[in-house]
């Protein structure tokens, strides 16, 4: 199983939805969080790094992978600690933005206004898949 959700990531990857507000809704990290749910830290740590590798070559940007590593670990342990979902995504997000912001602005050259946008789409794209994993979790918890 986690083999299967450290690959998938990377063609969750490939698939986005852009809302009417021109944010990009990103599937890739629902197998991350379910990752951490089922395996802990470890778990997001293997999927963050794995998933990312397809995102990571087709935007020549290798930093997209470290930072759903922090995403992923930071994640599962906090999950580990027993955090509700909302908050442990939250947290780890914030944790992870710095390396977003300062990788795309500074060492990928990215528009500030373009960083920002990513931003935003992550958070709402963070916030909406981790409610979709933890739906998963539950039903998946009394199989494994």
């Amino acid at each position: 199983m986690l083999s299967f959700l450290a690959i998938v990531p990377n063609f969750l990857g490939m698939l986005h939805y852009t809302t009417i507000f021109g944010l990009r809704i990103h599937f890739f990290q629902y197998a991350i969080f379910l990752a951490a749910l089922l395996y802990g830290p470890i778990g997001g740590f293997v999927s963050g790094a794995i998933g990312s590798v397809y995102v990571a070559i087709a935007l020549n940007n290798p930093y997209i992978l470290v930072g759903n590593v922090i995403l992923g670990l930071c994640f599962g342990l906090f999950i580990r600690y027993g955090w509700n979902v909302v908050s442990a995504v939250l947290i780890a997000y914030m944790i992870q933005l710095p390396w977003l912001w300062v990788t795309d602005v500074y060492l990928t050259n990215m528009p500030v206004s373009v960083v920002n946008t990513i931003v935003l789409s992550l958070l709402i794209s963070n916030l909406i898949f981790v409610t979709f994993a933890k739906l998963t979790y539950n039903k998946l918890r009394a199989y494994i």
